[in-house]
């Protein structure tokens, strides 16, 4: 298992829009959480986080850091609109599945 592949995975599904693969990447009691969501579950992830037409154009890994069941990445998004902002996630995983996201917000780029 390449945890490091599917965190790049789970970001390219997300900008090619592709819900099936990062369905199958995730646990069933997956939760995702960012400062403007409390541990929601898979169903409402993807109601809210996945909008139509995609908000961002591109999304640029800049550093991931691996560590047990963890892993830590700062990357650079640019919207559609031409803007752009830095966050920080924490995927960690069950397995070789993705059983949680923590998002934390930076600041525009």
């Amino acid at each position: 298992m390449d945890r490091e592949a599917t965190v790049r995975g789970l970001f390219a599904a997300y900008l090619a829009n592709r819900k099936d693969e990062v369905s199958d990447m995730l646990t069933e009691d997956f939760t995702f959480s960012s400062p403007r969501d409390d541990h929601i579950d898979k169903a409402a992830y993807f109601e809210r986080c996945w909008p139509q037409p995609p908000a961002f154009r591109a999304i640029h890994i800049e550093r991931i850091s691996l560590e047990d069941n963890e892993a830590l990445v700062r990357y650079r998004a640019e919207k559609q609109d031409g803007g752009a902002f830095r966050n920080v996630e924490v995927i960690r995983f069950h397995g070789d599945r993705i059983a949680s996201v923590e998002v934390y917000f930076g600041r525009d780029a």
